[in-house]
Order: C-alpha cells, then structure tokens, then sequence
C-alpha cells in the first residue's frame, strides 16, 4: 500500500511540475515567454532580462565587424533617447577581435544604451542568433512579440515598439 501511495505521490508531482514548465511556455518563437538571462555590460555591471519585467525592450543580437550592425545602431541609439525605451544590445562577444574593439565601437558611435558581454556565446545559442542582427521585441509581460532579422531603422522600431502597447 505505502509503494502504491508513493508511486502515486511522485506520479502527480512529476505531472503538476511538467504542467508548470509548459504553462511558461518559454522559448525564442513569437508568442512564448523570452529566456531569462545575465551578462555583464561593458562597464562590469550585471543585466537580467527579468529586471525589466513590466517593461517593453528592445533586445538586439550584433557584433562589430557586422555592416548590417553598424548601420542601425544609430537610429537605435537615437530611438532609445527619444522613446525612453529600454534596448539591450547583446555583443557576441566571442565572435569578436577582443573587448577593447566593443568599447571602441561604443565610443564612436556615441552609444548610451546597455551593451551587454555574451563573451561566451551562451545567450547567442540560446536565442540561436543566424544572422545578425537579429532583435527580439519582448512585451511588458516577458513575450516575444515580434523578431526581425536584419537591421531596423528608426522608423520600424517605433512602428514595431508601438505595437506591443
């Protein structure tokens, strides 16, 4: 009788904790919950994704050596002042020369948004990022609501921004 209880016991437990993990539905598809995730800034401070929960954000994959990159960040810089929009930007780090081309590119392109260090490639793989740039539009409830690739310019980030009101 007690085998038959315990059996039960961790039959429905296994069940209610596979229900909560589908119910979360988390993934990198428009529609599910975005991976929660942390990394460094440039400047040594720690970002989570979740720290901006309640919170539309842009979130932009992209390295340095990339034209497509380079092209839009202007008009991200330029959207993040004019919209006080939070934009994460995720260097992939571990495709790059070193750090000091990241801090270099932040400098000439007046960058004041966070530049956050995947020097590992992690978050990359996670978000499975090919091509770059690659944004994920998160709403304030942690969904994935849109996801470009390419480069965006100012416009389409308003447009698409708007959108997740």
């Amino acid at each position: 009788m007690k085998r038959i209880v315990s059996t039960l016991l961790f039959i429905a437990v296994f069940f209610s904790a596979a229900g909560l993990i589908a119910a979360e539905n988390i993934g990198t598809e428009v529609g599910q919950k975005a991976p929660d995730f942390k990394l460094m800034t440039n400047e040594g401070e720690t970002v989570q994704l979740s720290d901006f929960k309640g919170k539309r954000v842009l979130l932009n994959f992209w390295a340095t050596w990339c034209p497509p990159c380079r092209e839009e960040m202007p008009d991200m810089e330029r959207f993040y002042k004019d919209k006080d929009a939070v934009v994460l930007a995720v260097n992939i780090t571990n495709m790059e020369m070193n750090r000091k081309t990241v801090a270099e590119f932040i400098a000439t392109y007046g960058l004041t948004f966070p530049v956050l260090m995947d020097e590992e490639g992690q978050v990359s793989s996670l978000y499975k990022i090919s091509p770059i740039p690659t944004t994920y539009l998160i709403d304030s409830n942690g969904v994935i609501r849109q996801r470009v690739y390419g480069p965006l310019n100012y416009e389409q980030m308003i447009t698409e921004y708007e959108k997740m009101d």
